[in-house]
């Protein structure tokens, strides 16, 4: 996978967007190497990913436009299929995804964050969706995403305008969970990811799973995909040592996946 590196560190792996001599920018094949990156991790071991992008002045500046610039509106579709597709696999994944922002995270490169479980950012950190300024919408999830996170208000804003935001407006209104100085950004990452593969992976993967599949329910139907994951959870090895640990006021032993 030329532009995409897997990077597995013990139970936790980086997703490295690799094409910093163009800020990391989307295209086909960039996107292809993210569809089997995703497919080459180990959810067995890995509890937690984090995706970044090489070098230091961006996560991914936003899709190619040198490729896009001559697509005809059959192409721009496909293209935007293909973009969706990935990023759908990767909101969809079974482990908690992180998105560790150090730079610009633009048009497809913010689109890409959005798809991720949550974002951290340094603070050099510049968010945005720009396609307005250029012709076209958002095409990988930004007109949906980006209301789901901010609000219809704050997103219609953003795209109408085609304004960039900093780390800490996107702290502000929500879009990043936290900002870091940027020497800081991928050690707090992960820190935060070894946080999570320390807890009970068969419970933070229902968890998850519980919170997305709600999302678009009303609260009568969703509270029933929480018993559902509430219900996994019990019988397996990680509950029982969990809930034995506490009752003999002890650290729990590691948990297994089990």
């Amino acid at each position: 996978m030329p532009f995409v590196k897997y990077e597995p560190k013990g139970d936790i792996a980086y997703l490295v967007i690799d094409r910093p001599e163009a800020l990391n920018a989307l295209n086909a094949q960039v996107l292809a190497d993210l569809d089997a990156a995703l497919d080459a991790v180990d959810t067995n071991t890995v509890r937690c990913l984090i995706v970044r992008g090489a070098g230091d002045k961006a996560f991914v500046a936003g899709a190619d436009i040198a490729q896009m610039k001559d697509l005809d509106s059959a192409g721009g579709e496909a293209f935007g299929k293909q973009g969706n597709d990935v990023f759908l696999k990767l909101e969809s994944f079974p482990i908690p995804v992180i998105a560790a922002v150090g730079g610009y995270a633009l048009g497809g490169g913010c689109e890409l964050a959005m798809a991720c479980d949550f974002r951290i950012c340094s603070d050099t950190a510049v968010f945005g969706q720009p396609e307005t300024g250029l012709g076209i919408t958002p095409g990988f999830g930004g007109t949906q995403r980006l209301a789901r996170l901010v609000g219809p208000g704050m997103a219609k804003q953003m795209i109408y305008t085609a304004r960039n935001i900093k780390a800490d407006e996107a702290l502000r209104i929500g879009l990043v969970n936290a900002v870091y100085p940027a020497d800081e950004l991928y050690a707090a990452a992960e820190k935060l990811a070894s946080t999570i593969a320390a807890n009970a992976p068969i419970a933070v993967r229902a968890c998850k799973k519980a919170i997305d599949d709600g999302a678009a329910l009303t609260i009568d139907e969703a509270v029933i995909c929480e018993e559902k994951a509430f219900a996994s959870c019990f019988g397996t090895a990680d509950q029982r040592e969990g809930m034995g640990a506490f009752l003999e006021k002890r650290k729990h032993e590691p948990y297994t996946n089990h």
